[in-house]
């Protein structure tokens, strides 16, 4: 559900959403109140503040383990620290029948018990993003298609070679509400690059069968149920000769009003940009700013 913005912190009988903010209408205001109509009026408040930036994806910090850590350039430890920073600032409201948001993204994965290698930050992804997304009331009990997003977003992990990763999408999000469940189809485009004159070129294409790896999209799924939130995200190649993609499970449950505790499996390829072509295997527990919903 990574398509537009995601959430503020709320209290836990106000949980956040990810999912896209247009202006709340009298028609979805008589209606029962979801975990997105709550999410559209946050977002709506904070972006009358000057200089507002709420959160966007989850925000999270997680004690992990992966057990298959990938070797190639390094021998590293299996725990790992994994944490995530997501912001994200209203630009325009009400243009072309939506809203405008600017957001960050970055997530990393800190070595911090390999004091063989002086715990480093082993790899760190950036990703900005600017988006334009429309919301409808929701109508009915029935799947009904909530948001339209349409975005461009620019994924690189600022190394040199032969480590620098980086590649640029156009995507399109469809959210779908059907009364606790959340469902985000996210096709995209990668925008091509010219390929590179040789393996120590700067300028060129640094992983021209990243689509192999990581597809061409992915569904996100988020069910609330009191206050339990469970969440899953699949994507796939959809290659059935040279088949790849990637699993991610999710719970979290409030932890007093600010914080939530938070476990999270991965399974697949492309959990970071330096191991895209890497099968993962990793599980990790910890807290949560804030949710998908």
């Amino acid at each position: 559900m990574a398509a537009y913005g995601n959430y503020a912190t709320a209290a836990e009988d106000k949980p956040a959403s990810s999912l896209p903010v247009a202006e709340a209408t009298a028609e979805s205001a008589s209606s029962p109140e979801s975990a997105l109509d709550r999410r559209l009026a946050e977002e709506r408040e904070a972006a009358r503040q000057r200089f507002a930036i709420t959160t966007h994806k989850p925000n999270y910090l997680l004690l992990t383990y992966n057990a298959s850590a990938n070797h190639r350039f390094e021998q590293l430890d299996a725990a790992e620290i994994k944490f995530q920073l997501s912001l994200k600032v209203s630009l325009a409201e009400d243009l072309l029948g939506g809203d405008i948001a600017l957001a960050y993204t970055q997530v990393s994965f800190w070595q911090a018990f390999n004091s063989d290698i002086s715990s480093p930050f082993r790899e760190s992804n950036y990703e900005p993003e600017i988006m334009w997304r429309w919301v409808r009331p929701l109508r009915g009990d029935s799947l009904y298609n909530r948001a339209v997003v349409l975005g461009f977003v620019h994924q690189s992990n600022g190394r040199s070679e032969p480590l620098s990763r980086s590649w640029n999408r156009i995507y399109l999000n469809l959210i779908f509400e059907y009364q606790n469940l959340y469902v985000s189809v996210k096709p995209w485009y990668r925008i091509p690059e010219d390929p590179k004159t040789g393996p120590t070129d700067p300028s060129g294409d640094d992983n021209p069968d990243i689509a192999d790896y990581m597809g061409y999209g992915e569904v996100t799924a988020v069910w609330v149920q009191g206050k339990h939130r469970v969440g899953l995200m699949l994507r796939n190649n959809l290659d059935s000769n040279s088949n790849h993609g990637a699993i991610q499970l999710d719970w979290s449950y409030p932890l007093g009003n600010k914080m939530q505790v938070y476990v999270q499996y991965f399974n697949g390829y492309g959990e970071s940009l330096v191991d895209y072509n890497h099968s993962v295997n990793r599980i990790g527990a910890g807290l949560m700013l804030n949710n998908w919903l």
